[in-house]
């Protein structure tokens, strides 16, 4: 058994296409190492109806696979990092390797690949995001939204059949799916910070499981990890929800110094608190942690809603 290990994922072609080219990365760096992927139904994938942020609990997408781990059916779960929340089980670990991101950025979705600017006046959003929402309205306060769930394909099926005007998605789950193309628009984060981890891979496995962590070791990519436990520090700090419309966004600059900036709205928008900071890249905790002192400095409590539940978007893959 010492050459097997088993990867953990649900179902949804993206995450497949995600524990796939973790198996492959392993594989290629231990040729001796077999690894098996197992395929979980999360409660997150049972209902597809509720908007997330009204869905009671939290880490939708992951609980199934954390108990597989800690009762040894595997030993790695493949996650977007942004659907991991910042309160993890006792004996579990996802912060110590973080294979390279992918862009963070959202990009705003129309069948004509219209701008944020240039969308009709009053035009309907598909989105169940309230960071989402927030951000688009402190820039597009005449724009409408209604909730849209499911994964990136159901979203699109459901755009082209004029559900809505635009929906929003995550530059990185399109990319992955080979699907970006002229109907999708980057919006830079000047106007929309990401979620959490958006763009990066969780990669989950047992914190005393020495031998996973050295296997996954050549997958490690450090300005990633810096930038992922930096803007996880924060919203474990906050204490923020899935219900808060918090971005938060992690980089690293010329000199190589971590650069945080974060962004909290009211829900309509009308009101931000914006905090930017750097630092030391191996402190990026330290980093996180100051930058939501300095938020709450400025009285940021009052627009956070609690009960993290790793993701704010509607659907774990976008």
């Amino acid at each position: 058994m010492g050459n097997l290990l088993k990867i953990g994922t649900r179902g949804s072609r993206l995450a497949m296409i995600q524990a796939e080219g973790v198996a492959a990365r392993l594989r290629a760096a231990h040729p001796d190492l077999e690894v098996q992927i197992e395929i979980f139904r999360t409660s997150g994938d049972r209902d597809r109806a509720t908007p997330l942020a009204r869905m009671p609990g939290v880490g939708f997408f992951v609980k199934e696979l954390e108990t597989g781990l800690l009762d040894g059916r595997i030993d790695l779960a493949v996650h977007s990092m942004k659907d991991v929340p910042t309160e993890l089980p006792e004996g579990l670990e996802v912060e110590a390797v973080v294979p390279e991101r992918e862009d963070p950025r959202e990009c705003l979705v129309t069948p004509e690949g219209l701008r944020l600017d240039q969308l009709p006046q009053g035009a309907t959003v598909g989105s169940s995001s309230p960071r989402r929402r927030a951000m688009m309205l402190a820039v597009r306060p005449d724009l409408a939204f209604i909730d849209l769930r499911g994964n990136v394909e159901t979203r699109l099926k459901k755009l082209e059949a004029g559900v809505c005007g635009a929906t929003v998605l995550a530059r990185a789950g399109l990319a992955r799916l080979g699907l970006f193309d002229h109907r999708m628009v980057e919006i830079e984060t000047d106007v929309m910070l990401p979620a959490a981890g958006q763009g990066a891979l969780g990669l989950e496995f047992r914190a005393a499981d020495e031998r996973v962590r050295q296997l996954l070791a050549p997958l490690d990519h450090p300005p990633s990890r810096w930038a992922a436990v930096a803007e996880r520090a924060l919203v474990r700090w906050l204490g923020a929800g899935c219900r808060t419309p918090l971005g938060v966004l992690g980089t690293i600059d010329s000199h190589g110094q971590l650069i945080l900036e974060a962004r909290i709205l009211s829900p309509d928008g009308r009101e931000a608190i914006r905090e930017k900071a750097g630092g030391y890249a191996p402190q990026a905790a330290l980093l996180g942690n100051t930058l939501a002192w300095s938020l709450q400095g400025r009285n940021a409590g009052r627009l956070i809603s609690p009960d993290w539940g790793g993701h704010d978007d509607g659907a774990r893959d976008a």
